[in-house]
C-alpha cells in the first residue's frame, strides 16, 4: 500500500482540478455555440461571464439574443455543476488511493470509528445486522430539467470521466473532443424547458430508470467497497486472515410515485395497484437479467463427489421441487453444478411470476437468498473463494435490496381527505349526521373507538359510493388484491398527512376495515399495513408525542404492530413516524423547525420506549436548506441521542434524485454515507438519551424569539401581496416541473401554497429567506441583552453538534442571499410604502442574521467556507445578468391585458430565466 503524500492538499488540488476542467469544458462549450450562431455574440457573451478577475463587464440587459444567451448560461451552468461532481468524486478517490484520510461518513472513517470508541467486532456485526435505510423516491415538483436533457448531462459526465481515466493518442484526444462538442451540441440544440406538465407516467418512468438502470450496479459496488472496507478495518495487523465481512446492512428503496395522493387527483385506485404489479415484474425481470449473467461467469466444471456435498443435496431438493421445469435446466450445463444450480433458480423465477403458489416458486426473497448464500458456500468449499465474493455476492446483495418489489410504494393522504371519505360512508349508510369533518376531536374519537369494535362494514359489495368515499375505499380494496396475490413486502405504510389528532390516524383503521384491510387476530383486529402519522406543522409537532402515546395505547394499534412483526419476523414491534420539514419550517421559520423537530424526535422516541415498541423516523427532508438539506454526516450526529436506532427512511426529492443518483459513483458514495452513518449513529445511540443541554433553556428562548420574529413578518399586513410581486412565485406556478398542482386547493395563502414553490420562489429572487430569516433578530438579542449566554453559546457551538449543523445551513443560506438582488425584485412591488416597510424589514434583519452567525463562528468565511465562496463567485456574474433579465421580463408578464392568457413567447422566455437561475444555483425548491 503507498504511503500518504505529505504535499497532497485536497482542497487545493481540487481548486486546481476545478478551474482546468471547467475552463475545458466551457472553452468546448462556447466553441460549439459560435460555430452554429457565429455572429449572434453568445459565445463571447458566456466567455465575459465566466471569465477571470473581479473588473465589471458590461453585460448589461440585451432585447436581441436575450433568450439565446438565456439558454446558454443555462447549460453553462449545467456542464459547471457536472464538472463539480466529478472534481468531488476524482478528489475522494485520490484520496482513498492515499490513505490520506478516512472522510467522514464513509465505511472505513465510520468502522474505524467504532473500533477506536472500543466497539468490538462482534457488536458492530450485531449493529450492521440490525440496520436498515431507505431512500423514498417522490415525486415533488421541483426537477426544471427535462428528462432528456438529464440523459445528455448523463453523457457529457461520461465522457469528462473518462478523460480522467485513459491515457490517449493524439488521434484519440482529437475523437474525444469531436465526441464531446457532439454531446454538447445535443445538449445545447434540445429545448430547455418542458413544452407542458410532465404526466405521471413521465415520473413512473424516470423511478424505473434509476431503478432498473442505476441502482442495480451502485449496490453492487456499495457491497464491494463496503466488503474492502471491512478487510481494511479487521484485516489490518491481524496475525490471521483478515475477518470475513458480514452482509451489507439491509437497503430498501421506496417510492412516493404512483402512491402518494395528498393533493394529487391523478393518483388513481387504478394506477397504485398497476405501479404495484409494474414494480414487481421490473425486480423478478431484474433477478432474471442478473443470474443469467451470473450462470455465464460461473463455468466451473466438477463431478460425482468432486462437488460439494451441500451443493448435491440443494440440487436434487431444488430439482425434485420443481418437477418437470427443472430437467432443461439440468440438462442445460451437464458437469457444472453451479451452473445447473444458477438454472434452477431462473426456473423457479420463471414460476414466481405465475404467483407464490405456483409449485416451485419462491415463497419470498429470503429463499432465494438462501440458494444463493449456499451456491456461495459451495463455491468457497470448492477453493472458488474469489468468485464466491466477486460474482455470487454482488447478485445476493441484489436480491436482499430489491427483493421481489423493487422499491415498497407508500401510500399518502391528507387526514381532510380521509374525513371527508368517513363522512362519504356515513351518508352511504345512512347515517342521520353526515357532517364527521365538522366534529371536535372528543367525538371523532367517540364514535371511532365504538366502530373498531365491529367487524362489519359501513357498506356492502354493492353499494354506490361517491368522491373521496369511493376512491379511497377502491383504493384499499385494491391493496388488499396485491397483498394476497405477492405479499405485503412492496407495499409500504399509510401516511397520513397533516396528523393533526389521535382521531386522524384512528380513522384509517375505519376506512381499512371498509376496504377489507382489517383482519382478526388473537389480540383482536389489527390493519394489514401500518398507519404512520406525518407531522408537519409547529403546532403538531409540539403535540406529537401526546397523539403517538394516544396511538399506540389503541388496541386496534397494538393488535397491528405485533401481527406485522410476526409477519415479517422482526424481534420487536416498530412504529414509523414521519417528520415534516418543509411545512415546519414554512410554518415557524428555520430555528423553530428544526428545534421543534429535534425536541419532538426525543419525545417521540421516549413515548415509543414506554410501550416497548422500537421506533423508525421517516425523514421528509427537501433538496434546500429551507426544507431540511444538509451534509449527511452532520444530520446525522446532530440527531437526538438514543433516537435513531437502526431504522432510517429519507426523502430524495426533485432535482435532488439526478444530483445525488443520476452517477453511479455519486450515488455509491451518498448511499454509502447513510449506510455507514445509520450503522455508526445507532450504535453510538444505544446508551440511550443523554441529559439535557446546559444550555437548551437559553436556546429554547432563542428559538421563540426567532419564531416570533418570523411569524410577524409573514403575518404583517399586506405580506402575502409582497411575496407575490416580489418573486416570481406566478411564473413558477406555471412551471412544467412535476405533475402534482402547486397548491393543495385552489386558495392563494401562504398556508395552502406547498413549501416546494414557496422555497424555489424565494431562492429565485435571491432572498433564500426560508434559510435565514429570525435567527438575527433572536440572537442579536441574546448577545445584546445576555452576553454571557451569548459568550456560552459560542463556546459550545464546536461541541453541540445540533447547533452546529444549523447555523452551519442558516450561514450558507446567507452566503447565497443577495440583497442587491432582493432590492431588484423589491423594485416589482408596486406599492411604494409596502415595498419599503417590507423590504427594510428584511433588509434589517438580514443584517442582523450576517453579524450575529458571524460573531458565533469567529473565524472568517473565507477559512472556513471556500469551496462555498468559489462556487457564487464563479457564477456571480452571470446570475446577475439571468436576474435582471428575469425581472425585465416579468414585468412584461404580468402587464398583459388578461393574467389568464398571458403572452406565451413571453412566458417561455421566463420559464427559460427560472431553470437557469436553478442551475446557477444548483436548487430549486
Amino acid at each position: 500500500m503507498d504511503s500518504p503524500d505529505p504535499d497532497f492538499d485536497p482542497v487545493r488540488e481540487g481548486f486546481a482540478k476545478w478551474a482546468a476542467d471547467s475552463a475545458y469544458m466551457l472553452d468546448a462549450f462556447c466553441d460549439v455555440v459560435e460555430e452554429s450562431r457565429p455572429a449572434t455574440g453568445v459565445a463571447e457573451f458566456v466567455r465575459r461571464c465566466f471569465a477571470d478577475g473581479d473588473e465589471a463587464l458590461p453585460l448589461g440587459p440585451v432585447r436581441s439574443g436575450a433568450v439565446e444567451r438565456c439558454e446558454a448560461l443555462s447549460i453553462a451552468f449545467q456542464l459547471l455543476n457536472i464538472v463539480e461532481e466529478n472534481t468531488a468524486n476524482q478528489i475522494r478517490r485520490r484520496a482513498e488511493a492515499q490513505r490520506h484520510e478516512r472522510e467522514r461518513g464513509l465505511w472505513r472513517h465510520d468502522l474505524g470509528d467504532l473500533v477506536a470508541r472500543g466497539h468490538d467486532e462482534a457488536t458492530i456485526r450485531e449493529t450492521i445486522a440490525d440496520t436498515v435505510f431507505e431512500p423514498v423516491l417522490t415525486a415533488h415538483p421541483t426537477e426544471a430539467k427535462r428528462s432528456t436533457v438529464l440523459e445528455h448531462h448523463r453523457a457529457v459526465y461520461l465522457l469528462l470521466l473518462e478523460r480522467e481515466t485513459r491515457s490517449f493518442t493524439d488521434i484519440e484526444r482529437g475523437i474525444h473532443a469531436q465526441r464531446l462538442k457532439a454531446a454538447l451540441q445535443r445538449l445545447w440544440r434540445t429545448g430547455e424547458i418542458q413544452l407542458e406538465r410532465p404526466a405521471l407516467d413521465n415520473e413512473i418512468r424516470t423511478v424505473f430508470h434509476y431503478l432498473e438502470q442505476v441502482f442495480p450496479d451502485v449496490v453492487e459496488l456499495l457491497d464491494l467497497r463496503f466488503q474492502q472496507a471491512w478487510r481494511d478495518v479487521f484485516g489490518a495487523g491481524a496475525t490471521g486472515p483478515a475477518s470475513a465481512p458480514p452482509a451489507l446492512p439491509r437497503l430498501g428503496f421506496g417510492t412516493w410515485v404512483g402512491g402518494d395522493r395528498d393533493g394529487h387527483p391523478g393518483v388513481t385506485p387504478e394506477v397504485t395497484v398497476r405501479m404495484l404489479e409494474r414494480l414487481r415484474a421490473g425486480a423478478l425481470r431484474l433477478l432474471q437479467t442478473r443470474l443469467g449473467q451470473l450462470a455465464q461467469k460461473i463455468s466451473l466444471a466438477a463431478d460425482g463427489e468432486a462437488i460439494p456435498a451441500g451443493l448435491r443435496e440443494r440440487l436434487a431438493s431444488t430439482a425434485s421441487l420443481l418437477g418437470e421445469p427443472s430437467r432443461a435446466a439440468i440438462a442445460r450445463n451437464p458437469r457444472e453444478p453451479w451452473r445447473q444450480m444458477v438454472n434452477l433458480m431462473i426456473a423457479r423465477l420463471e414460476q414466481t411470476k405465475l404467483g407464490r403458489e405456483t409449485p416451485g416458486a419462491y415463497a419470498a426473497p429470503d429463499a432465494l437468498v438462501e440458494d444463493l448464500v449456499a451456491l456461495e458456500t459451495a463455491l468457497t468449499e470448492a477453493g472458488a473463494a474469489h468468485v464466491a465474493s466477486a460474482d455470487v455476492r454482488p447478485v445476493t446483495a441484489q436480491v436482499r435490496v430489491f427483493g421481489f418489489h423493487f422499491a415498497r410504494l407508500d401510500l399518502r393522504q391528507n387526514s381532510s381527505y380521509h374525513d371527508r371519505a368517513i363522512a362519504g360512508l356515513l351518508a352511504a349508510a345512512g347515517s342521520p349526521r353526515t357532517d364527521y369533518p365538522e366534529w371536535s376531536e372528543a367525538e371523532k374519537l367517540a364514535f371511532l373507538n365504538a366502530e373498531l369494535k365491529s367487524p362489519r362494514p359501513f357498506t356492502g359489495v354493492h353499494t354506490r359510493l361517491d368522491g373521496e368515499a369511493d376512491m379511497t375505499v377502491r383504493m384499499l380494496h385494491g391493496l388488499r388484491g396485491h397483498i394476497e396475490r405477492h405479499g405485503a413486502d412492496g407495499v409500504g405504510p399509510m401516511v397520513v398527512s397533516m396528523t393533526r389528532g389521535v382521531a386522524d390516524l384512528l380513522a384509517m383503521y375505519l376506512l381499512a376495515r371498509e376496504g377489507g384491510l382489517l383482519v382478526e387476530t388473537a389480540l383482536g383486529p389489527a390493519c394489514m399495513l401500518p398507519v404512520v402519522p406525518l407531522f408537519e406543522t409547529i403546532d403538531d409537532l409540539s403535540a406529537c408525542d401526546t397523539i403517538l402515546d394516544g396511538f399506540l395505547s389503541h388496541p386496534v394499534t397494538k393488535a397491528t404492530l405485533e401481527h406485522i412483526r410476526v409477519r415479517d419476523g422482526r424481534a420487536t414491534p416498530e412504529c414509523g413516524v414521519t417528520l415534516g420539514y418543509s411545512d415546519s419550517n414554512k410554518d415557524g421559520g428555520i430555528l423553530a423547525s428544526h428545534w421543534g423537530l429535534h425536541r419532538a424526535e426525543e419525545r417521540l422516541a421516549a413515548v415509543a420506549r414506554r410501550h416497548g415498541v422500537r421506533i423508525a423516523f421517516f425523514h421528509g427532508r427537501g433538496g434546500t436548506i429551507g426544507r431540511g438539506a444538509g451534509p449527511t454526516h452532520a444530520f446525522l450526529d446532530a440527531l437526538p441521542a438514543g433516537t435513531l436506532q437502526g431504522r432510517l427512511r429519507v426523502t430524495e426529492q426533485g432535482e435532488m434524485i439526478a444530483q445525488q443518483y443520476a452517477n453511479r459513483v455519486t450515488a455509491t458514495f451518498h448511499l454509502e454515507r447513510f449506510l455507514a452513518g445509520v450503522t455508526r449513529t445507532s450504535l453510538l445511540h444505544r446508551g440511550g438519551p443523554v441529559p439535557p443541554h446546559p444550555l437548551r433553556d437559553v436556546w429554547q428562548e432563542v428559538v421563540t424569539r426567532s419564531y416570533e420574529a418570523y411569524r410577524a413578518l409573514v403575518g404583517a399586513d399586506g405580506f402575502v401581496d409582497f411575496f407575490r410581486a416580489a418573486t416570481p412565485i406566478d411564473a413558477i406556478e406555471q412551471a412544467r416541473i412535476g405533475s402534482r398542482p402547486s397548491r393543495r386547493t385552489g386558495r392563494t395563502a401562504i398556508a395552502d401554497l406547498r413549501a416546494i414553490p414557496w422555497v424555489f420562489s424565494w431562492s429565485q429572487a435571491r432572498f433564500h429567506l426560508p434559510g435565514w430569516y429570525g435567527v438575527g433578530s433572536a440572537l442579536d438579542g441574546l448577545r445584546r441583552e445576555r452576553p454571557d449566554d451569548f459568550a456560552a453559546i459560542r463556546a459550545v457551538l464546536p461541541r453541540w453538534r445540533f447547533l452546529g449543523y444549523v447555523l452551519h445551513n442558516v450561514e450558507a443560506s446567507l452566503m447565497m442571499a443577495n440583497p442587491e438582488i432582493m432590492a431588484l425584485y423589491a423594485s416589482l412591488v408596486e406599492d411604494d410604502a409596502l415595498r419599503d416597510r417590507i423590504m427594510a424589514t428584511i433588509l434589517a434583519e438580514h443584517a442582523r442574521t450576517r453579524d450575529a452567525v458571524a460573531a458565533l463562528f469567529g473565524a472568517p468565511v473565507e477559512e472556513r467556507r471556500p469551496r462555498i465562496l468559489r462556487i457564487t463567485r464563479m457564477r456571480a456574474r452571470g446570475l446577475d445578468w439571468l436576474h435582471r433579465e428575469q425581472v425585465r421580463l416579468l414585468r412584461r408578464y404580468r402587464a398583459a391585458p388578461d393574467p389568464k392568457t398571458p403572452d406565451a413567447a413571453t412566458l417561455d422566455a421566463l420559464l427559460l430565466t427560472v431553470n437557469a437561475i436553478a442551475m446557477g444555483q444548483k436548487t430549486t425548491g
